[in-house]
């Protein structure tokens, strides 16, 4: 049974198990795996390390194979064995691992903050790198924002991305008029069916120069009217 997948995913194999004996036996299941590798024995989802098989019966199970994330490209054999005191059977897997996927997400000088202004647009600028040794197909980018926050991205969709290669990424950030100066958390996206990755900001979000002048104004005239009032109806 031979299954090619990439290094950090997940090979999976749906086995038989038969006691062809005239007895009852408990089968405890084992594996010779590569240094670091992982395997699970599931039966109906549950996982289990030994099945009580009565005479005839017949068990499906799937095994769950995790490799290391940085095996090397090539065919690896792997004898999974079912133990009961009388007997052993064996069957010889093989994995074929092709190479791996992995995404980073980032920015151009490697800075996760930015200072936007109330009411206005700000670029944002990314760096998307395959850092894995296959190629990543229709990468989709997305944003999570405070609410009533915008984003567009230049592109919004990269369709192949080949290992080694960066893609750069400008995100159109809008953000709405009157919101409170401070900070606020953005995150950005990129995944598709094989991996994905994230960028955490945070936003220092300020007020306009002119909203400034005008708060400043309100101000003085309100003191302007309680002085005025305090003339004109103080003395009586």
């Amino acid at each position: 049974m031979n299954i090619e997948a990439a290094a950090n995913e997940t090979f999976r194999y749906n086995t038989t198990l038969l006691n062809a004996s005239s007895k009852a036996a408990i089968y405890e299941l084992k594996a010779e795996l590569p240094a670091g590798w992982m395997i699970t024995y599931r039966v109906d989802g549950s996982q289990v390390t030994s099945l009580n098989m009565d005479a005839g019966k017949t068990q499906d199970i799937t095994l769950e194979i995790s490799a290391t994330e940085n095996a090397d490209p090539k065919k690896y054999k792997i004898p999974v064995k079912a133990v009961s005191p009388n007997d052993t059977l064996l069957l010889n897997l093989e994995a074929v691992v092709k190479g791996s996927y992995s995404l980073e997400l980032t920015t151009p000088s490697g800075r996760l903050s930015e200072e936007v202004t109330s009411g206005s647009q700000k670029d944002v600028h990314l760096v998307v790198k395959n850092s894995g040794t296959l190629p990543l197909n229709d990468l989709e980018l997305s944003s999570q924002l405070p609410t009533n926050w915008e984003s567009s991205f230049d592109p919004s969709k990269i369709e192949n991305l080949q290992p080694g290669k960066t893609m750069d990424i400008t995100v159109r950030l809008k953000v709405p008029d009157k919101t409170i100066a401070g900070d606020y958390a953005a995150t950005f996206s990129v995944k598709n069916n094989n991996d994905n990755a994230d960028a955490a900001f945070r936003m220092v979000v300020k007020t306009s120069v002119l909203s400034g002048w005008i708060g400043i104004l309100v101000i003085l005239l309100a003191v302007g009217i309680v002085y005025y009032l305090i003339r004109k109806y103080g003395r009586r």
